[in-house]
């Protein structure tokens, strides 16, 4: 019982047959098991209300949600399973509709095709926040020595009728039906399948699928929307003319959105697109939140639209928990996560993607002019920069206590006029123009984002930093690892 389990920003995640093995996944149901007695069973050996088991498309995802089953229903604790893989989204919309001790999903997301991973969904159907992974983490020693989970018959559960029905009372799904609309949409061989592409079917949409069946190997890719990864669906736009293409990741819960021109669209663009479309095509109000490394773009549109602005660390439970307290018109993320009010507090590319479908059709413009359209109304164009250092645990701690200790007076040439530390340390030129340095929560990286007000200017700023980070680190004890210098991704 010695391998490390960390439960990072969204959950646990590891490597198939190196620390994901059934061993490791009976430790964490039986940690899982002890808290739901615990906190929904006062203590007590069983219970009334279940635990939901759902998993996604990767390789002994079904096997081990059934250990994590029979481990539960050894304890006393009612468990049901998904009767397919089943979007993270979907079954955290399950976990809300009658009384439930919560969700265990199955899944490691966007991360390559050879990690799994565990995240448990508390009752309130958004992500389990810190004090509620740190308490499930205590119980990690707790299974007896020896254990073996027993044979048990699961019962099975159904998420997919309710869920559609929710999304078809968010989306006007009438609108979009007589819009003409034509999309291309990327399963990515992900749990979105049958989803997605059934509701726009079932609206009467002309709808072309890719990659709709279940590969663990996810085609040799990733089951990530990034731009790299949607190069096929960007071609079947441009050739076949779709006024817009859709994909989401893994466990559909981000989201990735192609213009008519074939042109991917960066996450930050997308947050401030739907942002834009719910305040000005549904008259709708309340707080805008987003996490400290996504772009201040949201700010501007905060501000034109007179509207509370809420910055959170990094992770959408943060996100989750202002949602569950106060009137939020949408929270969201630079790496494409989504939740709007009136649904759960969990990010759902499903209904992002039909959302935006939705916009267009309420537009009756191509989405690349709506974007332009987005920019010129709030008169700032915004560049963005992202990269990743490589370091281990000790020189990500010595590099951040050397940027905590003696921050940068000037970067690119430009005064530093703040420095904010919620979450890493974030680097002000002023409210508009900054850079973020954070260690990653569930990897071996430092994570670096910049963003500024003109190519140039971000570029300047990216380059300068990286030298600075690469002397910083020539100088701490050890061999030194060059730093990775930010590639460019696309524009918000």
């Amino acid at each position: 019982m010695s391998d490390p389990i960390t439960f990072g920003t969204d959950g646990w995640r590891a490597i198939i047959a190196d620390q994901f093995t059934f061993a490791n996944v009976e430790r964490v149901a039986y940690a899982i098991g002890s808290y739901v007695r615990r906190r929904y069973y006062n203590g007590a050996s069983s219970g009334q209300v279940p635990v939901l088991i759902g998993y996604d498309t990767r390789f002994l995802a079904e096997k081990f949600a059934e250990k994590v089953a029979c481990v539960l229903l050894d304890m006393g604790v009612p468990a049901q399973i998904a009767s397919r893989d089943v979007p993270t989204p979907a079954i955290a919309w399950s976990v809300q509709l009658a009384p439930t001790a919560g969700a265990v999903q199955l899944t490691a997301s966007h991360n390559p095709p050879e990690y799994c991973g565990i995240k448990y969904i508390p009752h309130f159907a958004g992500p389990a926040t810190n004090e509620i992974t740190t308490e499930i983490a205590a119980y990690l020693n707790d299974m007896p020595l020896g254990y073996e989970a027993g044979a048990h018959h699961v019962p099975v559960f159904e998420p997919m009728p309710p869920y559609l029905e929710a999304l078809e009372s968010r989306v006007d799904l009438k609108r979009i039906g007589s819009s003409g609309l034509r999309v291309a949409y990327d399963a990515m061989y992900s749990t979105s399948r049958g989803y997605l592409d059934r509701v726009l079917k079932d609206a009467g949409v002309e709808c072309a699928v890719l990659h709709d069946w279940r590969d663990p190997l996810f085609g040799g890719g990733m089951p990530e929307p990034k731009e790299r990864y949607l190069k096929e669906l960007m071609q079947v736009v441009r050739d076949n003319r779709y006024d817009v293409g859709l994909a989401t990741d893994g466990d559909a819960d981000r989201f990735a959105v192609i213009d008519e021109k074939g042109g991917y669209l960066a996450p930050n663009q997308l947050l401030a697109l739907l942002t834009r479309h719910l305040v000005k095509n549904r008259k709708q109000k309340g707080a805008l939140v987003r996490t400290v490394a996504t772009s201040h773009l949201i700010d501007c549109l905060a501000r034109a639209y007179d509207l509370e602005l809420i910055e959170t660390p990094v992770g959408f439970k943060y996100i989750g928990e202002v949602m569950r307290s106060k009137d939020v018109l949408i929270g969201g993320e630079e790496s494409g996560g989504v939740s709007i009010q009136g649904h759960i507090p969990e990010k759902d590319g499903i209904l992002a993607n039909l959302l935006l479908v939705e916009m267009i059709a309420c537009e009756g413009k191509p989405l690349s002019r709506i974007w332009l359209e987005l920019e010129a109304e709030v008169g700032v164009r915004f560049f963005n920069r992202r990269a990743d250092l490589i370091l281990d645990q000790d020189r990500r701690k010595e590099l951040m206590q050397v940027l905590k200790q003696h921050p940068p007076e000037r970067v690119g040439g430009e005064q530093v006029s703040r420095v904010g530390d919620d979450d890493g340390l974030k680097f002000y030129v002023d409210e508009l123009n900054w850079f973020l340095v954070r260690p990653s929560g569930t990897e071996p990286l430092l994570r670096l984002y910049f963003e500024a007000t003109a190519e140039e200017r971000v570029e300047r700023l990216a380059a300068d930093f990286g030298q600075q980070v690469e002397t910083i680190l020539g100088s701490l004890n050890g061999p030194a690892k060059p730093a990775t210098l930010p590639q460019a991704e696309a524009r918000t």
